[in-house]
């Protein structure tokens, strides 16, 4: 199955540039992974020097609530202080580093671009990552606090105290944060799918009966506690984007069909 995946993206490099045999695209694979990683390693480090900072950052929503909640926060292991900061420093280079990795996987993908092609790839890593950090902003300011205060209150009605431990904490806002940034990444995603000539407009228009359920139960499986608020503040922002990614991949194929550059083949 993963053989056959890496086949049909070759296809697609081979339909842009030179042939190439199948080990020079590996190749060329395991370079955009190398250079993924050093770009990463570098936000990592850099995101660490700053721990202290990003900590304060994650507990805010918590303090909002109540300012002795973070007090309830607890640390079981010797070094959890030191393994916690490096998980955060990892989710923390990913935001930091995300152009970069758009970078990297469209210099891969769409290796022989047109001059005019290439106008357009910093507009689109650029408004990418735009729509990364809405997400991320959304989750942080919106939902965060929302689900948070629902879980203290429902905890405080069954006459329990919520003191959760630190690592647990902190993958719960993490996960959050960064799905909700990923679900917006949604209009990029279609469009590459559509230039690349696997998902064409008319088959987005017909399944869009289909597609509001779905996003429904995306939303109920990315969104962390069942009450109505976290489910709308989780499912609108997807079917909307899924709606802008239907003018944004409408807009890309009339410029392509007007212009000199042809709409790739279905591989």
């Amino acid at each position: 199955m993963q053989s056959s995946w890496l086949q049909r993206l070759f296809k697609v490099r081979q339909g842009m540039e030179e042939t190439k045999p199948f080990l020079e695209h590996l190749e060329d694979l395991r370079w955009m992974l190398v250079k993924m990683a050093i770009a990463l390693v570098t936000g990592m480090v850099l995101s660490f020097s700053y721990r202290v900072e990003i900590v304060r950052l994650l507990q805010k929503p918590l303090r909002d609530i109540d300012p002795n909640l973070v007090a309830n926060l607890q640390v079981f292991g010797v070094m959890d202080s030191l393994l916690i900061s490096i998980r955060l420093a990892f989710y923390a280079g990913i935001v930091l580093t995300f152009p970069l990795l758009l970078f990297f996987i469209a210099q891969f993908v769409l290796p022989a671009l047109t001059l005019k092609e290439k106008k357009f790839i910093l507009p689109g890593i650029l408004f990418g990552f735009a729509l990364f950090g809405t997400g991320v902003c959304v989750s942080y300011f919106v939902v965060l606090p929302r689900t948070l205060e629902f879980c203290y209150k429902d905890a405080s009605k069954l006459d329990w105290t919520l003191r959760p431990p630190v690592d647990k904490y902190f993958s719960f806002v993490t996960n959050m944060t960064l799905a909700l940034g990923l679900a917006f990444e949604l209009p990029i995603v279609v469009l590459a799918l559509n230039y690349l000539g696997f998902l064409s407009v008319e088959t987005m228009r017909k399944t869009r009966t289909f597609a509001i359920p779905l996003i429904l139960v995306l939303a109920a499986i990315i969104a962390p506690t069942p009450d109505p608020f976290t489910l709308i503040a989780f499912a609108l922002p997807l079917y909307l984007l899924y709606e802008l990614s239907i003018v944004l991949a409408v807009l890309s194929e009339k410029r392509r069909k007007s212009g000199n550059g042809q709409v790739i083949e279905k591989p």
